[in-house]
């Protein structure tokens, strides 16, 4: 394969992201959204999504549509972190300011996956 490092880095790292659904999947719902039905499923959905994804961008057949595939992906997780800054419970935890500079960094991920394009 003729892809550059780059590109296996973002595949590992959503292939790590989606095996952790599976490890930890108590830490994935508890950041869930309350609207949200079935948050176990929804996490284990994304979980699959996400390794999916990650080994499908590094098939150049198949890249074009991951990439569309992880965008969309980003776009519906801002969902949660919106959410995680609606109250201490929803923040799991996490300071204020680490999820106020998450927000921005789902637009770089978005951003750095449509350069493969």
């Amino acid at each position: 394969m003729n892809n550059p490092w780059h590109l296996y880095v973002m595949a590992v790292m959503y292939i790590t992201a989606g095996i952790m659904h599976f490890i930890k999947p108590k830490m994935y719902m508890r950041i869930m959204p309350r609207y949200l039905p079935n948050h176990k499923l929804l996490v284990y959905l994304s979980g699959i999504a996400e390794i999916v994804l990650g080994i499908t961008i590094c098939l150049p057949a198949l890249r074009s549509l991951a990439i569309y595939g992880i965008i969309a992906m980003l776009v519906v997780f801002l969902l949660v972190h919106f959410y995680m800054l609606s109250g201490d419970k929803a923040s799991a935890g996490i300071p204020k300011w680490i999820l106020i500079l998450r927000i921005p960094l789902q637009f770089v991920l978005i951003y750095w996956a449509w350069s493969y394009l």
